[in-house]
């Protein structure tokens, strides 16, 4: 009996840490499922050829439902240009109201306007749907390029020159504006520093392959909103 007393001991220890380590896990599981905001951990794998809004938008909401956020609506923030007799849409009007918050529950922005204005994106908020940090200038790879087509104001570009990769459907020719997740570049500019408007994607297949995104420091990553 002495010697079965101990491991009587022991055995009962195991329930409890198990117990232990579920209520540990659900804060992070609250905190993801509660998140409204993320940067896409990848793209869909074909340069900015997204299969069109429908398609990356089906890209957030995959990539939050694997992380515990999928009961939202996602949208990506993209805009497109008028072409073939369809009207532009804007990536601002996409996204609904806000507010917006990361899965480590940091409010990024309240409205559209703090959002296209003084919000609180950092590379060290606009984490991914996993609560990770996306890798910016300075890390190997660097991937801050995230696909967005659109201006400052978040805003569509007039028809004509192509700021979208033809409406995200195309993975050679066109360019896609990209803005910096971590709001840095080469100079000490507004555009180095912009989240959403930053310059065009550009490379050797045409400007739109995943090969050309990576070149410049990015890798088709997307922004990621709750729109509801």
């Amino acid at each position: 009996m002495p010697i079965l007393a101990p491991l009587i001991a022991r055995a009962s220890l195991i329930p409890a840490a198990a117990a232990l380590a579920v209520v540990a896990a659900q804060p992070a599981q609250a905190q993801s499922a509660n998140a409204t905001f993320f940067v896409s951990s990848v793209g869909p794998g074909n340069g900015a050829n997204l299969g069109g809004l429908e398609g990356a938008d089906k890209q957030c909401q995959t990539l939050a439902q694997a992380a515990g956020a999928g009961g939202k609506t996602w949208h990506a923030y993209l805009s497109t240009q008028a072409a073939d007799g369809k009207p532009a849409v804007n990536a601002r009007d996409r996204i609904g109201t806000g507010p917006w918050q990361n899965s480590k529950g940091v409010v990024i922005a309240k409205d559209v306007a703090e959002l296209h204005g003084t919000n609180n994106l950092t590379k060290q908020t606009a984490l991914s749907e996993k609560g990770e940090v996306i890798n910016g200038r300075g890390d190997t790879p660097n991937r801050h390029d995230v696909l967005t087509g659109s201006q400052a104001d978040g805003t569509a570009f007039a028809a004509g020159e192509d700021r979208t990769c033809k409406n995200w459907t195309s993975g050679t020719q066109g360019t896609a504006m990209v803005g910096h997740s971590d709001r840095i570049g080469l100079r000490d500019d507004d555009a180095s520093k912009s989240w959403n408007s930053s310059h065009p994607s550009r490379g050797p297949d045409g400007g739109c392959s995943q090969a050309d995104l990576r070149s410049t420091g990015g890798d088709g990553l997307l922004y990621c909103f709750a729109a509801n």
